[in-house]
């Protein structure tokens, strides 16, 4: 359904795919009229929105309905001009899960940054990104 997100459907971004466990995912955008910047280029913004919201998401659906899961921040870095199709790929570890889990049952929240890549079609780095994700246990 995510696919069919107003938001995403304007800038042209498509869940390509999500793994059956949650912990994976491949998003997509190709490069349009509609989400070129001035230059020609993938706008900034939609290179941003690819982002958001899939560790959110994963992590959400891994450790349930006892905790709380929000995107508290988000950084990004422009390494080259995005022409084309680009791709950001979002996976979660066991470990990742676990360290969260533990770090909100400890403390009542906690939080944790995770990189990112965007890449053309040919694998090289057009954005580097940093996600804060926060994760509340529920009733802390």
């Amino acid at each position: 359904m995510i696919n069919f997100y107003p938001p995403y459907v304007g800038a042209g971004i498509r869940l390509a795919h999500l793994s059956r466990d949650f912990k994976k995912a491949v998003v997509t955008m190709k490069l349009r009229w509609w989400n070129k910047n001035m230059v020609g280029t993938h706008f900034g913004g939609s290179l941003m929105a690819m982002s958001d919201p899939f560790y959110m998401l994963l992590i959400m659906e891994n450790l349930g309905r006892g905790y709380i899961v929000w995107d508290k921040a988000s950084t990004i870095r422009f390494k080259k001009p995005g022409k084309g199709k680009v791709t950001c790929v979002f996976e979660i570890t066991d470990a990742i899960l676990d360290q969260l889990k533990t770090e909100a049952d400890t403390h009542g929240k906690t939080e944790m940054v995770l990189p990112l890549q965007i890449t053309d079609e040919k694998g090289e780095v057009v954005s580097e990104l940093e996600k804060t994700i926060y994760v509340r246990r529920k009733g802390a």
